[in-house]
């Protein structure tokens, strides 16, 4: 069966497209609107305005794949769609950082996983953030219409058994779980979302909002990186950008990007990085701070049956049983969810070598892998990292992991031990090094409670990244407004992960959308209306 491709067919039509690997001179660019970053927020953004009949300029650092592209294979997805090879680490290397870099972002390698802000989170950003104007009900229609636009719906089709597992841990023991809700449409259930959908069914930025920008006449810059915004006083006059070749290297050519108004929706480092690297105002040191990634502890189990965890739905089941049972600032809580399973990403997660690790792989198709994704941001021990841009203009981000996390983290593993023997495993193995298979419950319980948690030693991975560039009214707490728009630069706007003044205990991509769709829909009214900030009021 052929499948359409949406980007192919566009392109071909008459869809202004610049590669910044084949741009010849270095030239200025004008427009309405300038986004940088075609993600979850970019992306969002980029159709809201252009939908107002505003000329939009989306900038992608990352190349423009499409369906055509996408093998399902590791070894292309990983160099092609994501940040740094998949291989983004911490400065400290204990923990590593999925996010993707292509056009769409992470929407067009995330595993379609599509949950509305926790109502505990905004309550305590409402209380202790002082963000203003977002609760469960006044973003209901926003994620409503969201969720219409991108086919979010409850994921019909049983659990694979890797979900499944989990479902019948909750079950046995009486805990709490929930049926996810994916972004997909007639979805082949195939199981490699991370590596790009190759069929179309996931509704991603790259084939949803960004095609509808392109279609109304908006222009899209890939290979192309902001690497400074030109500022004086209270506004922004230029983004200095570099065309970057298929290495993604820069070429020497510069451009200059000018707009009425400019958004920043790079994501939760690159906000940032770009912000600190521009020196713009922070008069209370607020950008890069409090940077944070749900960071998240794996557990593997062996079951009898073939469990083949990188076939079907990779995300279709959740439990909230431990995110809020101390309350949003009590002690820390976690979600526990699954992952897919893939070869290349399975060796990389795992400890070990040699015939131990080849032991592990050999069992590949019997084991199921349950992940703790713990809320960080809340406790006052749990402030996150600190990014840091470095002088040659690229960042690091250090992200010390206290004394409160490993208790957090010897919880976790024992709460996954117990659902997945719950669930009828044989065997399972925290994936800490020098632990060993347990056979029963019983014997797990003793092994964690007296196992030595340690970076390094403990693998620790995150695919949300989230916080540096916080929303609030109060300027000693934020650098933007609670509609996203610049507390010191009336013509910037940020639109993206970075605003949140913590992680959220929940996937982060529906989020962005519903924030984004308020917001972008605000800035629309008053740009085409001429409307003040606080006039504005557009619907979508």
């Amino acid at each position: 069966m052929a499948i359409k491709d949406p980007i192919e067919e566009g392109l071909s039509q008459g869809w202004q497209h610049l590669d910044g690997s084949r741009i010849a001179e270095s030239q200025t660019l004008e427009a309405d609107v300038v986004i940088i970053g075609s993600g979850a927020g970019g992306g969002t953004a980029a159709d809201i305005l252009s939908q107002a009949g505003l000329d939009v300029i989306l900038v992608e650092a990352g190349p423009l794949r499409s369906s055509k592209d996408f093998n399902m294979e590791e070894r292309s997805a990983y160099p092609n769609l994501y940040q740094q090879a998949a291989s983004m680490k911490t400065c400290d290397k204990a923990i590593g950082i999925f996010q993707g870099r292509a056009v769409g972002g992470s929407t067009t390698i995330n595993w379609t996983t599509s949950i509305r802000t926790p109502q505990p989170t905004l309550d305590y950003w409402a209380a202790e953030k002082s963000v203003v104007g977002l609760s469960s009900g006044s973003l209901e229609p926003w994620f409503e219409a969201m969720e219409t636009k991108l086919s979010i719906r409850e994921w019909t089709l049983p659990p694979n058994p890797n979900n499944d597992k989990l479902r019948q841990g909750c079950q046995q023991l009486g805990w709490d779980y929930t049926v996810i809700k994916r972004n997909v449409a007639a979805c082949w259930n195939t199981g490699y979302c991370g590596m790009g959908c190759p069929v179309n069914a996931k509704q991603s930025m790259l084939i949803t909002t960004v095609p509808a920008m392109l279609a109304r006449g908006g222009r899209l810059l890939s290979r192309v990186k902001a690497v400074q915004i030109d500022h004086y006083k209270d506004r922004v006059f230029g983004i200095k950008a570099q065309a970057l070749n298929e290495a993604l290297q820069p070429t020497g050519i510069e451009l200059m990007l000018k707009a009425r108004h400019y958004i920043l929706a790079g994501g939760a480092i690159h906000t940032p990085t770009l912000m600190i690297r521009s020196a713009v105002a922070d008069p209370y040191e607020l950008l890069g701070k409090r940077t944070f990634l749900h960071p998240t502890l794996l557990s593997g189990a062996l079951f009898d049956k073939a469990i083949s965890a990188h076939s079907g739905a990779p995300q279709s089941i959740y439990s909230d049983e431990f995110v809020w049972r101390d309350g949003a600032a009590g002690l820390p809580g976690y979600k526990l969810e699954v992952p897919p399973l893939h070869p290349v990403l399975l060796a990389s997660k795992t400890l070990g070598y040699g015939s131990s690790h080849a032991e592990l792989m050999k069992q590949f198709n019997q084991l199921q892998v349950t992940i703790a994704l713990v809320r960080d941001g809340f406790h006052p021990e749990l402030n996150g990292g600190q990014l840091r841009v470095k002088s040659d203009g690229s960042f690091s981000l250090d992200y010390p992991l206290s004394q409160t996390f490993w208790d957090t983290a010897r919880a976790a593993f024992a709460s996954m031990a117990e659902l997945q023997f719950a669930a009828g495993a044989k065997q399972v193995l925290p994936i800490s090094e020098g632990m060993a298979f347990a056979h029963s419950w019983q014997e797990a319980k003793q092994a964690i409670a007296g196992m030595p948690l340690a970076p390094l030693r403990t693998v620790v991975a995150s695919a949300h990244v989230m916080g540096g560039c916080p929303f609030g009214e109060d300027r000693q707490q934020a650098m933007v407004g609670s509609d996203g728009r610049s507390h010191y630069l009336e013509n910037l706007s940020v639109m993206d992960g970075s605003l949140f003044p913590t992680s959220l205990g929940a996937n982060p991509q529906l989020t962005i959308y519903g924030i984004t769709a308020r917001n972008a829909s605000r800035l629309a009214a008053e740009l085409t209306a001429g409307t003040s900030r606080l006039q504005a009021t557009a619907s979508f």
